[in-house]
């Protein structure tokens, strides 16, 4: 038990330093911790876990986190899992919030967050696509794919819309 625990520390630990640029750019870290590394969930529950992390409001890790913690461990594994996901993070900020002003406008910071940007930006991207040729491969999921771009995209329509347009239509035509 302690073992298990020890590595869902460490994994989310590692998910949590390295979580870069926001939400879906992790899910190829969760992926690689969770699936690869530690198989704790197959490619399959991965993407059905990804799916249902969606679904619910709130951080993509922290919902992951809770999963694959209790999965593994009960509880006391969602706890861990969750505060391995938390450390650096948090240790991060609190130096960053008490040195922002000082180093805001270096030359050097604001390129660094400039590369990190754009190089999440590709990570998305990527991660998007290999999990859109790894679904099934029907018209309706290729017709939600695009509705979900044409909505964000063209008519600006807020995300949480998105979903609950993307929910009602798939209760509908799916």
């Amino acid at each position: 038990m302690y073992s298990s625990l020890l590595d869902l520390f460490i994994a989310f630990l590692k998910v949590g330093a390295f979580s870069f640029g926001g939400a879906y750019s992790l899910i190829p870290l969760i992926e690689r911790e969770a699936v690869i590394n530690n198989q704790w969930l197959t490619n399959d529950e991965f993407l059905k876990v990804l799916g249902m992390v969606d679904v619910f409001p709130g951080a993509i890790s922290i919902k992951f986190a809770t999963y694959i913690g209790f999965k593994t461990a009960g509880v006391p594994g969602a706890i861990v899992a969750n505060l391995g996901n938390l450390v650096v993070p948090g240790l991060l900020m609190t130096f960053a919030f008490m040195f922002y002003s000082q180093f805001e406008k270096n030359e050097y910071v604001v390129k660094a967050f400039k590369g990190i940007k754009y190089v999440v930006v590709g990570m998305v991207i990527g991660i998007m696509s290999s999990y859109l040729f790894k679904a099934e491969f029907h018209w309706q999921n290729i017709a939600f794919v695009a509705l979900g771009l044409i909505l964000i995209l063209v008519f600006k329509l807020h995300p949480a819309y998105v979903v609950i347009v993307g929910s009602i239509l798939a209760i509908i035509i799916l």
